[in-house]
């Protein structure tokens, strides 16, 4: 039941913000130039005890390749559900994927990390791309990734 609350406490802060303290934030996702077709990029939160606490992003529309988001997959049974009203086109190779979203106070200094999966079709997958911990702190600061991301950096 708490993965249901904390999944729901999250969505909540991005669809209605007004009812939790949140503030916008700037998810800035820099490709390298891979040289393969676009990238499918699944962003999570897990919580200070690592388990699933809910998807902010999808950027990838077919769902037929969700599954090789490997670690996104296995915390979500592969669910569409998680991200219905959250996806966009995957991102090509050296290109940039800026989001801006209102995400829970709560969420910052409180062990919360923000999660990256990245597969490219006929490529090998890359689960867990990025994990940077969501701190005041990090702000600003650009974090490398370990095989399409070349940075990514989140800032208020």
């Amino acid at each position: 039941m708490k993965p249901l609350f904390a999944a729901l406490a999250l969505t909540t802060a991005l669809i209605a913000p007004g009812l939790a303290l949140a503030r916008p934030v700037t998810l800035t996702t820099n490709l390298s130039d891979y040289g393969g077709r676009g990238a499918y990029l699944a962003i999570y939160v897990t919580d200070p005890s690592g388990a699933y606490a809910g998807s902010l992003w999808m950027a990838g529309g077919k769902s037929k390749y969700y599954k090789h988001l490997s670690d996104w997959a296995r915390f979500t049974a592969g669910d569409v559900a998680q991200v219905d009203g959250i996806t966009g086109a995957s991102v090509g190779a050296g290109q940039s994927l800026e989001l801006t979203m209102d995400l829970a106070d709560a969420l910052f200094d409180a062990g919360y990390t923000l999660h990256i999966d990245a597969a490219v079709e006929d490529m090998r997958d890359s689960p867990n791309e990025i994990a940077v911990p969501l701190t005041g702190n990090g702000a600003g600061q650009p974090v490398q990734g370990r095989r399409y991301i070349a940075d990514f950096t989140y800032a208020f």
